[in-house]
């Protein structure tokens, strides 16, 4: 056998296992959570209750909830893949003092939540807590489905099933196959992946007012894929992009621009 061939199968060898182990281990590279619970007055909300839903398959998610003001929408909060509920209890602050309410869901394995986040998981968990917060009393047609980072794939699906009044995307992706793909483009990612968050097939389904918000800046999700999911989806939309913005938007300036969306709202 010669130098070359040896060298060839050598180089196969490493790359297949390399592959094998991207394949076996990339929920680890996807998903990243803070599993701590933490009460929602330890994180200086006040307001704000602790749900406990229970899945059929027997987990247990963890849940927070803050009442609208009268009048006023609630927003199902569907976080990204990073951190829990604590982490973003100053925006769940930010948002109450608008008068919306929160109810923001943590992951499977986020924020006290048992069990694993997968794709699947995720999707029946949010539906899930979508009928929790119509048994709460919330009306459907009050309700403002609000998707953050990895959590804007599930929000299109779920405001593209039920009845809500509206739909906010954060720093959305047309699919997380694309990201990897760039991320990772020495491996078949397309053949690989296994939780794929396809945005682009759902996106059409959508029949509700879209805002969609993106920082130009974003160096994990490129603000291209926002303007590429604004442009598939039916109106009414708005997208709003934030020249000094990062992966995702807060602030004044974000408010601002989901205090008017949401003023033209009929609720």
């Amino acid at each position: 056998m010669s130098l070359f061939i040896k060298l060839a199968l050598g180089a196969v060898t490493v790359y297949a296992a390399i592959a094998l182990a991207a394949y076996l281990g990339q929920r680890r590279l996807m998903y990243f959570p803070d599993p701590e619970r933490v009460a929602p007055a330890d994180a200086g909300l006040s307001g704000v209750e602790e749900r406990v839903l229970a899945t059929p398959d027997g987990q247990r998610l963890v849940a927070w909830y803050g009442r609208a003001r009268p009048g006023k929408p609630t927003l199902l909060y569907l976080h990204g893949n990073a951190g829990g509920l604590a982490m973003r209890a100053e925006r769940i602050g930010d948002f109450m003092a608008e008068g919306w309410g929160v109810y923001m869901l943590s992951w499977r394995g986020y924020s006290g939540s048992t069990g694993s986040p997968t794709e699947a998981n995720n999707v029946a968990d949010a539906r899930l807590a979508y009928a929790a917060l119509v048994q709460e009393g919330v009306a459907a047609r009050s309700i403002v489905v609000f998707g953050e980072s990895l959590g804007t794939g599930v929000a299109v699906r779920l405001a593209a099933e039920h009845t809500v009044a509206g739909l906010i995307l954060d720093a959305p992706y047309t699919s997380v196959v694309e990201l990897g793909s760039a991320a990772y483009p020495f491996l078949p990612v397309r053949a690989l992946l296994i939780d794929r968050y396809e945005t682009t097939k759902y996106i059409a389904k959508v029949r509700v007012p879209l805002l969609i918000l993106h920082g130009e800046l974003d160096s994990v999700v490129p603000v291209a894929m926002g303007r590429e999911l604004a442009r598939l989806a039916n109106e009414p939309k708005r997208l709003v992009t934030f020249p000094n913005g990062g992966h995702t938007v807060d602030g004044d300036e974000a408010t601002g621009a989901m205090r008017a969306w949401i003023g033209s709202l009929r609720l």
